[in-house]
């Protein structure tokens, strides 16, 4: 079965977060990305980079913002897709699900940022369009939210609840070391 790694949102707005102390979960995501990404490289299987670019001015992920740059570690090679969404899900409003159809891709391996938003909505997306599609649950992190009734969730509760949704609906919630054995 042919197999892609979708890398989303890998941005520097992130680092900015995490520099100015936002509470994030799962701090070895990075290095778990960088892991994948090589061993993908090294098979020679397909890896596409998905890159948020926000419309407002003010947007820290605008195209003319610092924070939409990408992370160097994730930087794309010139052999690998780009694609640039608006919205969070890869899929709408973008050139994904063609350059997946026309490679042939039945799975889609799926890490970056955050769990619970762009990585989240990229894998119901995949799911609903029949591609066969496994969740890095080390290889995405989320930020602390307070709900609309003022409670707060903490970072590591807010992953494992999308961990939790995903799994066994959309996709199939494996860690790093167990994607390196597919």
């Amino acid at each position: 079965m042919k197999t892609a790694l979708l890398v989303i949102d890998v941005q520097m707005a992130f680092v900015q977060d995490d520099a100015n102390g936002a509470s994030r979960s799962n701090p070895s995501a990075s290095d778990n990305i960088a892991t994948l990404l090589s061993e993908f490289r090294q098979r020679g299987d397909k890896v596409i980079h998905i890159h948020h670019h926000g419309q407002d001015p003010s947007d820290p992920f605008n195209p003319n913002a610092p924070g939409s740059a990408v992370q160097a570690f994730a930087a794309p090679l010139e052999s690998e897709d780009l694609v640039i969404k608006l919205g969070g899900s890869g899929f709408v409003g973008t050139s994904l699900e063609s350059i997946l159809r026309e490679a042939k891709i039945e799975r889609l391996v799926v890490c970056g940022a955050t769990a619970n938003h762009c990585a989240e909505s990229t894998t119901r997306s995949a799911s609903d369009l029949g591609f066969d599609t496994y969740y890095v649950a080390d290889g995405v992190w989320a930020y602390s939210v307070t709900g609309p009734d003022g409670i707060e969730h903490s970072a590591d509760q807010v992953h494992s609840v999308t961990l939790s949704t995903l799994h066994g609906e959309f996709a199939t919630v494996i860690s790093t070391l167990e994607v390196l054995a597919i």
